[in-house]
């Protein structure tokens, strides 16, 4: 117990201290691991409810992919029976209700034996779970349930304290004219993506025109509804435009609106985006493609906060925030002649770029989590997981198409692993669990660069593969490399080679003892 309340003082202090977007998985998994590390479970979650579902933010013994998982309690009825029990919930090791991490435990055994879980509640109100599985039938038989009881309350208790320090900041951050930002329970796991959401947090409240730009498919739309939401203009409209999909000859209507009889086919009036947007946001897309002729134009707007319908012999003011999107280096078309520079320093007060994800292959898990259980939902089936060899494949692929690659890949291959399941199952009955396989992924082979060498992406997969045997095999073998290397570089401390290599302790360990390292 004693490391369980150093570590909740420690996580105690982050709560406090940090910025609201720092990531604290590596506070929260400390907690956990501090709290239930000792009893002989192979996996341990703690879990917070948000929006009706509860979301992980403490894995032990689970593929990080868990984390970007959303488990609602209708369609999980263990969860559902733990969140309704006053006490410590067990499951009998018969017990048929569907276990939501069954086939997750191990690549060997699919099925949990041993489980249970308490809830955790803020006077009556359900606020999160914590629960334990084990793979060995009664493995969890000895567990002192007052104890494992009364740590649970101050995890509670903490988790009460994270939930009203997120309360108070919204509260401070609607009176300095900003939105609420996060709860501290659910970030993003890169370093890359913490600095993004630092600068929005920054920007946001300013009004400040931002100027996004990244590579396609990155998520940039994403994050401009951010800065809509947590700025002082989220009660008002934000308008997304996309001035790549407009006509050049009707641009200038569909940004500034015109007058019944403006042009041939103008029968009456029109509002146009910026007017929409008045006292909100308006969002260019693909901003990089307006026509030389509309630039100066929409230049007077930034400067005047005037809009000049066609028609109209009057302007009219609006008070719009800009946000430009675009995936084109704007200085270079600047320097090739293709945009204005005047316009494009007004669009620019402040840039932000969004990160590739080959420059972040430590959200590849969240996000794969997130889509797969949007997938699990969509196709209607209990438990889809991934194979280790898919997980590794995943990792090590450089994903040209970025989030949206990666979203519709994991679509492909959830349907592909469907229906190779239906064709070698008797009609009507599905396998407990659906598994995506490399060969469903159909990643494309060849010299392309692997994601980024980050010691995230080293410590899961790694580069290089060695000569014979298939994919398992070159993974585990450069996994032990990886292992012995970091041991050697910290001495034969095994927490510190766990920190280099971005893993929670009881993962890297339970990995040595899977990999022949440990006895």
């Amino acid at each position: 117990m004693t490391d369980f309340l150093r570590a909740l003082r420690e996580l105690l202090g982050c709560l406090t201290e940090r910025a609201p977007d720092a990531s604290l998985a590596g506070e929260w998994d400390a907690l956990l691991q501090a709290l239930v590390g000792r009893y002989p479970l192979d996996a341990a979650t703690l879990m917070v409810m948000e929006g009706g579902a509860l979301q992980p933010v403490a894995v032990l013994g689970l593929p990080g992919e868990v984390r970007g998982r959303r488990f609602e309690p209708a369609q999980h009825p263990r969860l559902a029976a733990i969140a309704a029990h006053p006490g410590v919930c067990r499951f009998p090791p018969d017990c048929d209700l569907p276990d939501p991490f069954d086939g997750l435990l191990d690549e060997d055994l699919s099925q949990v034996h041993d489980c249970l879980g308490v809830a955790l509640r803020d006077e009556g109100r359900l606020i999160g779970l914590l629960t334990l599985d084990a793979l060995s039938s009664g493995a969890l038989r000895d567990l002192e349930e007052a104890e494992l009881l009364a740590a649970a309350e101050l995890l509670a208790v903490c988790l009460r304290l994270a939930e009203r320090l997120a309360e108070t900041r919204s509260r401070l951050s609607e009176v300095l004219g900003g939105e609420a930002t996060g709860s501290g329970l659910q970030q993003w796991s890169s370093p890359a993506m913490q600095r993004l959401m630092t600068a929005v947090d920054l920007v946001a409240p300013t009004g400040m025109n931002v100027l996004l730009h990244g590579e396609t498919g990155v998520g940039k739309e994403r994050v401009a509804r951010e800065l809509h939401r947590r700025s002082a203009r989220r009660g008002g409209p934000l308008v997304q435009v996309n001035c790549a999909a407009l006509p050049e000859s009707l641009i200038e209507s569909a940004l500034f609106g015109h007058r019944r009889g403006a042009f041939s086919g103008a029968v009456k009036d029109h509002r146009g985006h910026f007017e929409m947007a008045d006292g909100g946001t308006l969002m260019l897309d693909e901003v990089g493609e307006l026509p030389l002729a509309l630039q100066p134009k929409l230049l007077r707007v930034l400067q005047e906060g005037e809009i000049q319908p066609l028609g109209s012999e009057q302007a009219r003011r609006v008070d719009v925030r800009v946000i430009a999107v675009t995936n084109r280096d704007l200085a270079a078309e600047v320097g090739a002649g293709r945009f204005r520079e005047d316009l494009y320093h007004r669009l620019g007060v402040f840039p932000l770029e969004v990160p590739p994800l080959r420059e972040r292959p430590e959200d590849i898990p969240l996000l794969a989590g997130h889509f797969l259980e949007d997938n699990r939902v969509r196709l209607g089936v209990a438990n889809l997981r991934f194979a280790p060899e898919a997980q590794a494949a995943l990792l090590g692929w450089h994903w040209p198409g970025n989030v949206r690659e990666l979203e519709h890949v994991l679509a492909r291959a959830a349907l592909r692993a469907l229906g190779e399941q239906e064709a070698l199952t008797v009609p009507g009955q599905r396998a407990a669990v659906l598994r995506i396989e490399p060969g469903h992924l159909q990643l494309p082979r060849g010299d392309a660069p692997a994601a980024a060498d980050t010691p995230a992406a080293r410590g899961i997969v790694g580069g290089e593969a060695e000569a014979g045997g298939g994919l398992r095999e070159a993974t585990e073998a450069f996994q032990r490399r990886l292992i012995r290397d970091a041991l050697a570089a910290q001495g034969g401390n095994w927490a510190a080679a766990a920190r280099d290599l971005a893993l929670d302790p009881g993962n890297l360990h339970r990995l040595a003892r899977r990999l022949g390292l440990k006895a």
